[in-house]
């Protein structure tokens, strides 16, 4: 009998399966006991196939003789809804005294003589659950990865989108992260920045992109010793892939200048990211925290005459004498289009005679104004032009002394001025009102204390009348509405979230008092009644 037990655990022991594991766990980089739960799987599958897939077949492979052990596992119910995977509670105590309700019974069954359809079955399982457990590993692997360059090789091309083998994992190099006119071919070197790492329906992608102003950011890191060790610190990247790049750097040493060591000597380290980058042109520009000077950097070559920098709308005016026009402006806008990007402000640039155009139909425009509103001649209208004055309310409220302090103004002028100024304003106030009262802006929108008279009006003009459909502006769209109001996007918000303030109103109210509360205060009420006849 001994011996015939010994014949059974020969049969059913399997060590080639432990060298299996191994050798697939090295292999695909994951976990032994992985392999090990596809196995398992794969076998329960061919044995739900044998015994009927109603039942709750379970397979356990020894992880150290290889031993596979079947069984099928019935559960301990008090009323079963599954006559194949349940049995009752008196069902289970005939077989096992001491069963107890939620445990399982298991019934050992004969090993599987794996014939060619489940053999090849139980396969796919097993590459099923590997692909899966790998994919697992590399989406944990990687996701900690994002901002790296890696270096891989190409595997294939699928409609212009390239799949890198990384080694321990693919990644997805798509047609439009790559430098444009760049080709690649199957087993060519690829270097690479990890944009993103996300699960998808298909498992787990990684996306490179060569295209990224990260990348060129990164490859300088890895040349310029002094950017890997924070001396030099990379503040903004702008690139028009393939073809040219602005790199602002700053130095956090004041005895090291920050665009030397990023060129290297005689150009070799730019060169080199240069190569790297299919040709692409680097302008490398010290970075400022002054704005004018920074944007002014980031258009060299070209040579600035003047800068204006208007810091409500983030836009700043750049005067170039005419034979530098060409140049900062580049090759499609190129120049401009990157320092743009660059400093995250608007660029407009002019030449001196169009700067100088532009400023005398501004001064003639404002005099003007000051012409109609205040009542007065054009020699006091361009003397508060040229003071810097751009509308009646600073006249109105400006301090007497300040207006005391230009040339030929008295004290009495000055008053005089503030006066017609207040007048000119409640004159206006009062029209704008009546205006935004003809067209049927509700007094709701009107008591918002940041919107003015002529803000009221343009709201009205643009159908937003009551409280509803101001409510249902976004910011920027009640900025477009109402422009050079002196408002920014914070005060946007605020405006429309008051607003909608209405919408939430009684939301915290008590709820009403439950029935039988209703109906007791009812019957208190008659009793009251009651005594009171009597």
């Amino acid at each position: 009998m001994s011996a015939a037990k010994t014949e059974t655990e020969a049969v059913h022991a399997r060590p080639e399966l432990l060298q299996v594991a191994d050798v697939v766990a090295r292999d695909k980089g994951i976990e032994k006991e992985e392999v090990f739960e596809a196995m398992e799987q794969a076998i329960q599958k061919a044995g739900r196939s044998k015994y009927g897939h109603e039942h709750d077949i379970r397979a356990v492979i020894d992880r150290t003789s290889g031993e596979i052990s079947l069984a099928r596992y019935l559960e301990v119910v008090e009323e079963i809804e599954n006559e194949a995977t349940q049995l009752t509670l008196d069902s289970a105590r005939r077989r096992k005294e001491d069963a107890r309700l939620g445990e399982f019974l298991v019934d050992p069954l004969s090993p599987i003589d794996f014939g060619r359809i489940a053999a090849q079955t139980a396969k796919q399982v097993i590459v099923q659950k590997v692909r899966e457990a790998e994919r697992h590993r590399q989406f944990h692997e990687y996701k900690d990865r994002i901002g790296e360059i890696v270096n891989g090789l190409v595997k294939r091309i699928e409609f212009g989108n390239v799949v890198v083998d990384l080694g321990r994992g693919e990644a997805l190099l798509r047609r439009d992260e790559c430098i444009p006119r760049e080709h690649f071919s199957n087993g060519d070197r690829v270097r690479a920045y990890i944009m993103d790492v996300r699960e998808e329906p298909r498992g787990p992608q990684i996306f490179l992109s060569r295209s990224h102003p990260q990348f060129m950011a990164k490859l300088f890191a890895q040349e310029v010793p002094e950017i890997y060790d924070g001396i030099i610190e990379i503040m903004a990247v702008a690139r028009d892939p393939g073809s040219r790049a602005k790199i602002a750097v700053l130095s956090h040493d004041s005895g090291i200048d920050p665009v030397g060591p990023c060129i290297g000597m005689r150009g070799s380290r730019v060169q080199a990211v240069v190569g790297e980058l299919q040709g692409e042109k680097i302008d490398i520009i010290q970075w400022s925290p002054d704005i004018a000077t920074f944007v002014v950097n980031g258009l060299a070559p070209a040579e600035v005459a003047k800068v204006i920098v208007d810091e409500e709308t983030k836009r700043i005016e750049v005067v170039m004498p005419d034979e530098q026009l060409s140049l900062a402006i580049g090759r499609r806008g190129q120049n401009v289009r990157l320092a743009s990007q660059l400093s995250g402000w608007d660029i407009d640039i002019m030449t001196e005679a169009e700067e100088s155009e532009k400023r005398q139909e501004e001064f003639h425009a404002r005099s003007q104004m000051f012409i109609d509103a205040l009542d007065v001649d054009d020699v006091i209208a361009h003397l508060l032009v040229t003071e810097g004055f751009t509308s009646s309310e600073e006249v109105a409220f400006v301090p007497l002394d300040d207006l005391t302090l230009i040339e030929g103004f008295d004290e009495a002028v000055a008053d005089e001025l503030r006066n017609r100024a207040r007048n000119f304003l409640e004159a206006r106030d009062a029209e704008m009102s009546q205006k935004r009262v003809d067209l049927g802006v509700t007094d709701e929108v009107a008591a918002i204390e940041a919107l003015k008279p002529t803000m009221l009006v343009a709201l009205g003009e643009n159908g937003v009348k009551t409280l509803d459909d101001l409510a249902d502006l976004a910011s920027d769209e009640l900025l477009e509405i109402v422009p050079n109001s002196g408002l920014d996007m914070e005060s946007a918000n605020e405006i429309i979230m008051g607003a909608r303030a209405h919408w939430f109103e009684g939301e915290e109210a008590p709820a009403e008092e439950p029935a039988e509360d209703a109906e007791g205060a009812e019957a208190a009420a008659e009793t009251a009644a009651t005594e009171e006849t009597v």
